[in-house]
């Protein structure tokens, strides 16, 4: 178990011989390493923390208590293979986490870096996130799901396999996401709808009058115009389009379940 000198490692935690630490790291009472195991400098593992392999963890990531990252594969068709988990650095899994390992030994379950997630979210095989994204309490990942940079997940929202999160979206609480997202949405429901676009994140971001305009001219087109996607996102092809605007309209025509349905905003319901 090659570690630096520097670390500081609890007599009751257990650590496979195959493991390696970085320098810098915290390992509290009664954590687990399993074989196959690489853990960044800096990280911090609070107590009752179990990381199994093959896993490759990075920099500066805290792990509170009870989390359980890089376990196999609940996916019936697992057998057994050597499969890989990766997460980048300065991460936040707070209680109960609970990631796991691809099903395939060709792929990986990937998590990128400074991300925040809170108790009893669970990242199921194959799924890859992005940085700067945020899971509130319970947020739940099926299989083989996309989430992209600055997303928020809201408490409780459950997201069916093979769907993709837009970036800067967010979800409302209990939401159940059945279909894509698309970037910048607002999405709430159950099933999930689109409310519209996630203004205050946007605002909160930096972007502009202009940049937000345009992205509601290309949010009305595909969801308020009447016109299927296919023909929306060919008008909109057709006219000049902001980098995010046309962010926006290649997530539409790339979708493979389709994109969630439009529904009433607030703005709508006080009209």
């Amino acid at each position: 178990m090659p570690h630096s000198s520097f670390s500081v490692i609890h007599p009751t935690a257990i650590i496979d011989s195959s493991a390696q630490i970085g320098s810098d790291v915290h390992i509290g009472p009664y954590c687990i390493i399993g074989p196959d195991v690489v853990i960044g400098d800096g990280c911090w593992l609070q107590h009752h923390v179990t990381i199994m392999g093959p896993s490759k963890i990075g920099k500066g990531n805290k792990f509170y208590a009870y989390g359980s990252i890089g376990q196999q594969t609940q996916d019936l068709k697992y057998k057994a293979e050597p499969t890989w988990l990766e997460v980048g650095d300065n991460n936040t899994f707070r209680e109960f986490c609970s990631v796991h390992r691809a099903t395939s030994p060709d792929d990986k379950t990937i998590i990128g870096s400074h991300n925040n997630f809170l108790s009893y979210v669970h990242i199921a095989h194959d799924c890859i996130v992005g940085d700067h994204v945020i899971f509130s309490n319970n947020g739940t990942l099926a299989g083989h799901v996309v989430v992209e940079d600055h997303v928020i997940i809201g408490g409780l929202t459950a997201v069916h396999q093979f769907c993709r999160i837009g970036t800067r979206s967010i979800t409302g609480g209990c939401s159940k996401v059945t279909q894509d997202i698309p970037p910048f949405c607002t999405a709430d429901g159950n099933p999930a709808r689109a409310r519209g676009l996630n203004i205050v994140g946007l605002q909160r971001a930096g972007f502009s009058r202009d940049q937000i305009r345009a992205l509601r001219n290309a949010f009305r087109k595909i969801y308020r115009s009447g016109l299927n996607n296919a023909q929306a996102v060919e008008e909109l092809r057709a006219g000049e389009l902001s980098p995010e605007a046309a962010a926006f309209v290649d997530f539409v025509a790339a979708t493979k379940r389709g994109i969630i349905p439009g529904g009433k905003s607030a703005a709508d319901e006080e009209e």
